[in-house]
C-alpha cells in the first residue's frame, strides 16, 4: 500500500453477462433493437469480416456546432481543416494542399486541394471555405483570438488571409478543430449547423445525439490515386459512460476498439487472449484548476500548501498503475520544447504544507481541519467522469487533502460545468485532464489558459503579465532558438512557483482493440483515430 493513499473500495455493478446484454439497448435509451454486436455480424459467419468497426468510447456529441464536438468529427475523419499537423504538432497539408507567407508575415495564401468535395457532392471551393472561418472567428472561438484583418477568396482554388500583425499560430490555430469546414447544407437559415456535411474520407450515415453516430467510406472523397480506398468500410460510434462497460463490451466482442480504460479493467484485458493494448503517451496533464480570486485560495503560499500535500507517486502508482506517470512539473516530457529539466520538481513534504497554512493564517480548528482565522472551511472539487480516473484521483486528494487538515467536497458531473463554474464565478477547485497540444503548438493553448482574464480550462483569478507577454511573443514570430527558450522558461518557471493550477499525474492513452484489427496506431495529439490505416485480419 503506497503511502497516503487509501484506494476506493470497487463499484457495485451487473454481472458481466448482464451488462453484455443490456449494454447498448440501456446506454442508447432503448432506441436500437438490436445490440452493437448483432447488426455488426448481421447476415456474416463467425470467421467472417465484421460488416461495421465498433467504436465505444467517453466522449459525447454535445452539439452540432464545431467548437463543441469538432473533435469527434476530426477523429472519425467526417471533417477536415485547413491544415493539419504531424505528431510532433508541425503543420501539415489537410484541406490546403500547400500555403505561402509573405516576407512580413501579414498574408498567408492557402491553395486548396483541387479535387475536394464534400459529402453532397459539391465542390470545397475558396468562397465556401472562407465562409467556414469567418464562421470560426466569432467569439469566443479560438481563431478569434488571431490577428486577423480580412479572409478572401483568390480565385476558386485559393484562400487568402491577411492579418493585422505578425502571429506565427495562426498555423496552429488553423489546425483546432473548431475550424472545421463544412458545406454550406450544413447550415439553417439561423446559421447553426443543422446537419454535418465534411470532406473526410468517412460521411455520416446516421447521428443520433449525443450518443451515436454511424459512417460510410466517403467514395469520391480525392485520395492519391497510388493510396487505396479505406479497408474498413462502416463505422459506428456510441458514447458509453462506464469505463467498466466500455470494456466490456471490447471482451465481449460487442466493440473493436474501447477508449477510456479504468485501471482495474486495463488489468484484467491485459491477460485476455482476444484483446490487445495499444497505448501512448500524450501532451494532456491532469490538474487542480483553482479559483485564485477566493480569499481562501489568493495566498500562494495556500495553493503551494495544497501542492505540497500530493502523493502525487502513490496515486500515479495506485490509480494510472505508472509512478512514472506523477507530474513534476506541468508540461511532460512529450511537449520536449516545453518540459524544463531546470525546474525544481514538485513534491510531497506534508511538514512543509503544514508550515506553509500556519504562515498563511490557517489554523487548526477543534475537529483537526484548518482554515482562515480558524474557522474551518470545506472547498468543492469539481470534475466528471469521461476521463474514469478523475473520480478516483479525486477521491484520493479528498483524502490526501483531510490528513493535511483541509476539508474538499467531490462533485461529480458533466465536463461543462467545469467551464459554467468558470464563467460564473462559482467554481471553487476542478479537476480535469487538459491537452496543451489541443493547438498542436502548445503556446497557443497556453496563452488561452492563461491569458489576462484566465481560461475555462486555466487560470482564475490569476494573471500574469510575464507569462502573457512571454507567449505573446512566442505565438507573434519565431524567434531564435535561446530567445524561444528564456520565453519558455519565464512560462514554466512562473506556473510552476505561483501555480494557479496544480498538477498531478502526466497522462497516458489506453486503448483496447480486438485482435481481429490491425494497422491501429494511437495519435499522441488526439486528432485522428487513424480509420483510414486500419484493416481487418483473417486469422
Amino acid at each position: 500500500m503506497t503511502k497516503g493513499f487509501t484506494p476506493a473500495p470497487s463499484a457495485p455493478g451487473l454481472t458481466r453477462r448482464a451488462a453484455l446484454q443490456a449494454t447498448t439497448a440501456a446506454l442508447a435509451g432503448g432506441a436500437a433493437p438490436w445490440s452493437l454486436a448483432q447488426r455488426a455480424t448481421q447476415g456474416a459467419t463467425p470467421d467472417a469480416t465484421p460488416a461495421t468497426l465498433q467504436i465505444v468510447g467517453p466522449w459525447e456529441f454535445t452539439s452540432l456546432a464545431p467548437a463543441s464536438s469538432g473533435y469527434m468529427l476530426l477523429n472519425l475523419q467526417v471533417c477536415e481543416t485547413l491544415l493539419g499537423a504531424d505528431d510532433t504538432g508541425r503543420p501539415q497539408p489537410a484541406l490546403a494542399q500547400r500555403w505561402k507567407v509573405s516576407a512580413d508575415g501579414l498574408a498567408w495564401l492557402f491553395t486548396l486541394r483541387p479535387g475536394a468535395r464534400f459529402h453532397d457532392g459539391s465542390r470545397a471551393t475558396a468562397a465556401v471555405v472562407v465562409q467556414s472561418l469567418q464562421r470560426a472567428q466569432k467569439a469566443p472561438a479560438l481563431l478569434s483570438n488571431a490577428p486577423i484583418a480580412s479572409i478572401s477568396a483568390e480565385g476558386d482554388g485559393a484562400v487568402l488571409i491577411r492579418l493585422s500583425r505578425p502571429h506565427n499560430a495562426l498555423a496552429a490555430q488553423l489546425a483546432h478543430y473548431s475550424t472545421l469546414v463544412l458545406a454550406p447544407g450544413s447550415f439553417g437559415a439561423d446559421g447553426k449547423v443543422q446537419r454535418i456535411i465534411g470532406t473526410g474520407p468517412y460521411r455520416i450515415s446516421k447521428l443520433v445525439p449525443p450518443q451515436q453516430v454511424e459512417t460510410v467510406a466517403f467514395d469520391d472523397y480525392d485520395r492519391p490515386a497510388s493510396t487505396p480506398a479505406p479497408a474498413v468500410r462502416s463505422v459506428a460510434y456510441m458514447a458509453v459512460t462506464r469505463a467498466e462497460t466500455r470494456a466490456l463490451m471490447v471482451e465481449g466482442s460487442q466493440a473493436h476498439l474501447a477508449y477510456g480504460l479504468d485501471p482495474a479493467s486495463l488489468r484484467r484485458l491485459r491477460r485476455h487472449a482476444k484483446v490487445g493494448i495499444t497505448s501512448v503517451t500524450l501532451p494532456r496533464t491532469v490538474i487542480v484548476k483553482l479559483n485564485a480570486a477566493l480569499p481562501s485560495l489568493q495566498d500562494v503560499r495556500v495553493r503551494q500548501a495544497l501542492s505540497l500535500s500530493i502523493d502525487r507517486a502513490g496515486i500515479a502508482h495506485a490509480l494510472m498503475g505508472d509512478e512514472a506517470l506523477a507530474a513534476t512539473q506541468l508540461l511532460p516530457p512529450t511537449l520536449a520544447d516545453w518540459h524544463n529539466p531546470a525546474l525544481p520538481p514538485l513534491r510531497h513534504d506534508p511538514e512543509a504544507a503544514q508550515r506553509l497554512l500556519r504562515e498563511a493564517g490557517w489554523q487548526r480548528h477543534s475537529d483537526g481541519l484548518r482554515g482562515p482565522d480558524g474557522q474551518p472551511l470545506v472547498l468543492n472539487i469539481r470534475t466528471f467522469l469521461d476521463r474514469p480516473e478523475l473520480p478516483l484521483i479525486a477521491t484520493a486528494l479528498q483524502e490526501q487533502w483531510r490528513l493535511a487538515g483541509i476539508a474538499v467536497k467531490v462533485l461529480i458531473g458533466n465536463s461543462g460545468d467545469i467551464p459554467l463554474g468558470h464563467r460564473d464565478g462559482t467554481l471553487q477547485l476542478a479537476m480535469a485532464a487538459r491537452n496543451y497540444a489541443n493547438v498542436p503548438d502548445p503556446a497557443g493553448t497556453l496563452a488561452g489558459d492563461f491569458s489576462a482574464k484566465g481560461g475555462d480550462w486555466g487560470a482564475m483569478g490569476w494573471h500574469s503579465e510575464a507569462v502573457v507577454q512571454a507567449l505573446a511573443e512566442l505565438m507573434r514570430s519565431t524567434p531564435d532558438a535561446r530567445r524561444a527558450q528564456a520565453l519558455r522558461a519565464t512560462v514554466t518557471q512562473t506556473l510552476q512557483s505561483e501555480l494557479p493550477v496544480i498538477p498531478i499525474a502526466w497522462y497516458r492513452q489506453h486503448v483496447a482493440v480486438n485482435r481481429r484489427l490491425q494497422g491501429v496506431s494511437l495519435d499522441p495529439l488526439e486528432r485522428s483515430y487513424r480509420l483510414t490505416d486500419m484493416h481487418w485480419s483473417n486469422a
